[in-house]
């Protein structure tokens, strides 16, 4: 059985040889039943390759291969782990055009957004190789007859559930922090965009990782992702997706008290102030709410524009987003490409016609590009009012929806009315104003005359229902250890 197919990267006239099967223990394996299921790229909807499909018999293999290398990747030197995930990021980053390809072709992102994306998982996991000898516990002082001290320990194998807006990347977030502090894993691919993890597992043979320490196993969500989240030796569930299947998550992991970080759904504010720099910040927008079609959790979708400038800014962002280019990510120059599957697609255009039923004005887009792909035009509806579900709701595609406010304590009020609290972004060049208003949004991120400007050592995550737990930067090491005590009776000498 082949369990290779030859993908063929559109306009460049270039392929590339895609793995197909289960990674388990360090091989490229069939799947049990031997199911499979079909790949499509969103640019044309063309057929890519047949993947095998994991279900809960092939979770049972690859969690038991994962325990036990986890026997003995837990005890390995940190300086050792390390080296592993320096010369993983290294092939990467040697191989970082063809993964972006692969990534464009099969998520649908222009190749802008892929670069961006690879560029941020080899900078991270290097990040992560460099805190492997620096996860440590501490000395707590209870008197001279005592000794006690603390130890952070990995927690076993984790199952890590990633989405398909951002498939490498999300790779890299999970599967890092896990390793260096000693923890194996089992991932589940989105099976919407599964072929960039499978294509890196080559690298990580190629790394010489031990078998067992990192398995990726595509399938479905009910077959294969329950499995994992029910399976007794998985110690810990990170889980990156919807909130609505994030809550789920939490009571599918209860069955055996897992650990569970999740990092979910967004309605982010983006912030305008009167005295921002107007160039500068209708860039912001564009990155806050187009950048990868906005299908990013933390995307920009709420604009509030303080009402002595709203015009002005409306025309200035409305004359940049004309000036976008839409399309085929491998066409030169483009900005926006598709959305990644036919579901997000009508979404969008539902969400794009609920808006414009509820009374909000189109400042520009508002259609479907074509009649092949899942393309759709830059979109910004203004005058919303907060009751609108197009400000309430998380649309995952690039639709904005701008409303006016005047004080900063109004502007308050309408940016924290959300059940999400993940990102927020704030735009003018009085510093003391920015950070009084930081302090007072619920976001566990907040962004100042920049926007989706992440960096692997700055830690990201939500507040309310946006998540829990934390992705890069220290932080991310406490999702994947546990803290054990140790505390020693000394005796008093005699002398």
């Amino acid at each position: 059985m082949s369990l290779t197919a030859t993908l063929k990267f559109p306009i460049i006239n270039e392929s590339v040889e895609q793995p197909t099967g289960l990674f388990i223990n360090n091989e490229f394996v069939p799947a049990i039943q031997g199911k499979t299921f079909a790949v499509t790229s969103p640019i044309d909807e063309s057929h890519l390759c047949d993947l095998q499909m994991a279900n809960a018999d092939d979770v049972e293999v690859a969690v038991k291969a994962a325990y036990k290398a986890f026997q003995s990747w837990k005890v390995e030197l940190p300086s050792v782990r390390a080296r592993y995930l320096y010369k993983l990021a290294d092939l990467i980053d040697q191989h970082r055009e063809t993964i972006a390809k692969i990534e464009s072709l099969d998520n649908g992102k222009s190749l802008l957004c892929s670069r961006f994306d690879v560029n941020l998982v080899v900078n991270y996991i290097r990040s992560c190789a460099g805190f492997a000898d620096k996860c440590d516990g501490r000395t707590i002082n209870t008197g001279a007859n005592y000794l006690n001290f603390t130890k952070r320990e990995p927690l076993g194998v984790c199952g890590q559930i990633i989405p398909w807006n951002f498939p490498i990347m999300m790779f890299a977030w999970k599967i890092g922090p896990a390793l260096a502090t000693g923890n194996c894993v089992v991932l589940k691919p989105a099976s919407a965009t599964p072929l960039s993890a499978l294509y890196v597992c080559k690298l990580v043979q190629e790394a010489g990782i031990p078998a067992g320490v990192i398995n990726v196993i595509p399938g479905s969500g009910r077959g294969c992702g329950n499995a994992i989240l029910k399976h007794p030796l998985v110690k810990k569930v990170a889980f990156t997706g919807s909130t609505e299947i994030g809550k789920q998550v939490m009571i599918d992991a209860a069955d055996s008290v897992k650990k569970v970080t999740l990092e979910l759904g967004g309605k982010s504010p983006n912030i305008v102030f009167d005295d921002c720099n107007l160039e500068r910040t209708v860039q912001n927008l564009i990155t806050g709410i187009f950048f990868n079609g906005g299908e990013v959790c933390c995307a920009g979708s709420r604009i509030y524009i303080q009402d002595t400038v709203y015009d002005k800014v409306l025309e200035a962002f409305k004359e940049a987003i004309s000036k976008l280019k839409i399309g085929n990510p491998f066409e030169e120059g483009v900005f926006q490409g598709a959305q990644t599957t036919p579901d997000q697609f009508q979404t969008v255009l539902d969400y794009i016609k609920i808006g414009k039923e509820s009374g909000a004005k189109v400042l520009t887009g508002g259609e479907r590009i074509g009649d092949k792909g899942y393309f759709v035009q830059p979109t910004v509806l203004y005058d919303c009012s907060p009751d609108m579900r197009i400000v309430e709701e998380e649309i995952f595609g690039p639709v904005a929806a701008v409303s006016k406010f005047t004080t900063i304590d109004d502007l308050i009020e309408k940016a924290n009315n959300s059940i999400y609290g993940l990102a927020a972004g704030i735009h003018t060049e009085d510093l003391n104003k920015a950070f009084i208003v930081a302090d007072r949004l619920e976001a566990g991120s907040v962004w100042i005359n920049t926007y989706n400007d992440l960096h692997e050592n700055v830690p990201f995550g939500g507040y309310k229902e946006s998540g829990i737990g934390r992705e890069m930067g220290q932080e991310a090491f406490d999702n994947y250890t546990q803290v054990k005590a140790v505390r020693v009776k000394l005796n008093t000498p005699s002398i």
